[in-house]
């Protein structure tokens, strides 16, 4: 108890240090008061809840992991500061040649900017998992082993680097205002958190139309029937509808992490394992097509399947030669999570 103690109360106090270190970024009122300031130490208490509570397991809590993951979480409000982003441009092009100007007020407009926005986000994560260039950040959220609460904010430094925010430009084209598509992908990945965790479980009929812990367990884990799957935020019908859903099944429980399990505590190397790992494919490619392939094709992508390559997989046949992706099995030498034709290691949607 005296070991619980002594973690729970270093964590409790880089709580209380990331309250006061955090930089302001900008208001989000709710009920006219300003909740961005405590959105971090929100989380990050609730996640210490857990933690303490999932320590009285036999199984423990990996402290550690909460430390890198609240790093993690720290670092990138300062990068936020950074006055650069592959999509900003883009934004900026979509709003000033937008068609329409759609008013926050009828209801229809809300219906419309949620339900858009969450097909977009299905778009923007499925391709995350798709395309390594958008992978080599989110392969960061994938890489916590235990599914925790704490593991919902670990989401990399490099999401204004690799721009897979494009996929909301279609809102703020149609005409929602920027600053409004960005909170509502805010308050999607707000809903995201209690996602995170073992401790809730199914929900009956709920469990129909929105995202919730099973269907988001099935996301994060390894095992190749759940990889790829049940890329929606708040719903899951889009998952449904689009063929890539699966639920959770009781006799095969998720393992989580990478396939090639990410073992380092380290935030800086986390964050830039899977670019390393790409820069070194494309260093040694032969070819421009090579190159390209590396950093846009599927995570996992080798010009020749029958050579292991960093961060590539393995593969005795192609499914140009007509082989079905679900029969493949692979795994990254990079730590990242590769797989047939681009997904992960395991099954395509």
């Amino acid at each position: 108890m005296l070991d619980l103690f002594l973690k729970a109360s270093a964590a409790a106090l880089a709580v209380a240090a990331a309250t006061w270190v955090q930089p302001h970024q900008g208001a989000l009122i709710v009920a006219g008061s300003d909740i961005s300031p405590w959105l971090l130490p929100a989380v990050m208490t609730f996640a210490l809840a857990e933690g303490i509570l999932l320590s009285l397991r036999p199984k423990g809590y990996d402290w550690k992991a909460w430390f890198a993951s609240s790093a993690d979480a720290v670092v990138r409000e300062f990068i936020g500061l950074v006055p650069f982003s592959l999509v900003a441009p883009v934004f900026g092009f979509a709003w000033q040649h937008r068609l329409f100007t759609v008013p926050l007020g009828p209801w229809w407009s809300f219906a419309l900017l949620l339900l858009g926005q969450e097909f977009c986000y299905y778009w923007l994560h499925r391709s995350s998992h798709h395309i390594r260039w958008f992978w080599a950040t989110h392969a960061v959220h994938h890489s916590p082993n235990d599914y925790t609460l704490a593991a919902a904010y670990r989401l990399g430094w490099t999401s204004k680097l690799s721009g897979a925010a494009i996929f909301n430009a279609p809102l703020i084209w149609l005409g929602f205002r920027p600053e409004v598509v960005a909170a509502t992908l805010l308050f999607n990945l707000l809903y995201q958190f209690w996602l995170h965790t073992e401790l809730v479980p199914r929900l009956g009929w709920l469990e129909y139309g929105l995202n919730t812990p099973s269907h988001h367990r099935v996301h994060h884990g390894a095992n190749d029937v759940y990889l790829d799957r049940n890329f929606g935020g708040v719903l899951i019908v889009f998952d449904r509808l689009f063929g890539t859903f699966v639920e959770e099944n009781p006799a095969e429980p998720p393992r989580y992490g990478l396939v090639n399990r990410l073992s380092s505590y380290n935030p800086a190397y986390i964050a830039i394992h899977e670019w390393l790992a790409m820069a070194r494919d494309v260093a040694r490619a032969r070819s421009w097509r090579e190159r390209l392939g590396y950093v846009f094709g599927p995570p996992g992508w080798a010009p020749d399947r029958s050579a292991a390559r960093s961060g590539s997989q393995i593969s005795v046949s192609s499914p140009s030669a007509g082989v079905s992706p679900r029969s493949f099995s692979e795994t990254s030498n990079s730590g990242g999570r590769a797989g047939p034709a681009g997904c992960r290691v395991g099954p395509c949607p």
